[in-house]
């Protein structure tokens, strides 16, 4: 895979940062989209670029997903020494940052396995501080009731909605990418971060960036990131790149 010019140079800046912290999504960005949730892995080449750089001096590198904590770890396989953080920035390793309202999150999950039922293709996902309701692979029609009935009980909860491709998904905390990187920066004394995502739930992390820092936009759709890539091929080549250079800094 190729990059373009100007991503090459602005990597190879980066990579000279004194502390450098490289973050990214999972799906559809370190792994193709695929039909089954279950069946995503993250390209090998990406994987292992990402787990390389976190062996390198003054270096750290993270997986920031909507998944949960614990079906990330188990997806992506990565080696203890990435950082992991789940549900949109709620997870951590050590834990969660706040609070959660386990009977609102029960009472949302009910609503949702209603609104699913009788819709073929509509799924409901649970995990430990939120619930997601997928329509990926749902009839244009069932998928867009789905949605819309979702977005009015929403009216109803006191719940944090994001939404993200073919999905809504209902928080008891308040958190999101942005704040995860954010978190990440602070804890790595990190003098530069990189970000690479695709979905519009990896916008409130391009909105964090700052000064020296480089954000990646994967695929189409308006996006607040300064650079572009097709494809988790073209963030292999990318995470590659950004390597090699490191290495030889």
């Amino acid at each position: 895979m190729s990059l373009s010019g100007d991503l090459q140079r602005a990597l190879t800046a980066v990579a000279a940062t004194p502390h450098l912290l490289v973050t990214s999504d999972f799906d559809g960005t370190l792994a193709p989209i695929v039909n089954n949730p279950a069946d995503a892995r993250p390209l090998a080449d990406a994987a292992e670029a990402l787990a390389a750089l976190a062996e390198l001096p003054q270096t750290a590198s993270a997986l920031i997903s909507g998944r949960a904590l614990e079906v990330l770890r188990a997806l992506s396989g990565m080696p203890d020494t990435v950082h992991l953080v789940g549900s949109h920035g709620a997870e951590f390793t050590s834990g969660f940052g706040h609070d959660i309202d386990t009977a609102l999150l029960q009472r949302i999950t009910d609503r949702l396995h209603t609104i699913a039922s009788g819709r073929p293709g509509v799924t409901v996902e649970t995990k430990p501080a939120s619930v997601a309701l997928h329509v990926r692979n749902a009839s244009p029609e069932h998928g867009a009731a789905a949605l819309t009935e979702a977005r009015t009980a929403a009216a109803e909860w006191d719940a944090q909605l994001t939404e993200g491709k073919a999905v809504l998904e209902f928080a008891v905390i308040q958190t999101d990418k942005g704040e995860a990187v954010d978190i990440l920066r602070q804890q790595e004394n990190a003098t530069a971060v990189v970000f690479f995502g695709d979905d519009v739930t990896d916008e409130k992390a391009f909105r964090r960036l700052r000064g020296d820092d480089v954000g990646v936009k994967v695929g189409p759709g308006e996006s607040l990131a300064a650079y572009r890539v097709d494809s988790p091929e073209d963030v292999a080549a990318a995470l590659d790149h950004l390597l090699a250079v490191r290495r030889g800094a």
